[in-house]
């Protein structure tokens, strides 16, 4: 995993860490929203870097996606 990629969830989320790798463990679609957050969030810091390069729409996209799945998780994290 890349320590320098912004937004990972430990840091958008520090209190809830703990939560977090608890509910990885004992919550199969918690781990998947998980995954697919990380999956985004490398992509969305691929293309802001230019290290992959995508039109300003795909990137939109991207951080929409991204916006989505961490509200997810949030409300998991809530419950």
């Amino acid at each position: 995993m890349m320590a320098n990629t912004p937004h990972e969830l430990a840091e958008e989320f520090p209190a809830e860490a703990g939560k977090i790798s608890a509910l990885k463990e004992t919550d199969a679609h918690f781990a998947r929203l998980v995954e697919e957050y990380h999956t985004v969030n490398r992509a969305v810091h691929r293309a802001e870097t230019r290290v992959e390069p995508v039109s300003d729409e795909h990137e939109g996209e991207l951080r929409k996606q991204r916006a989505a799945l961490k509200d997810d998780i949030w409300q998991r994290l809530s419950a």
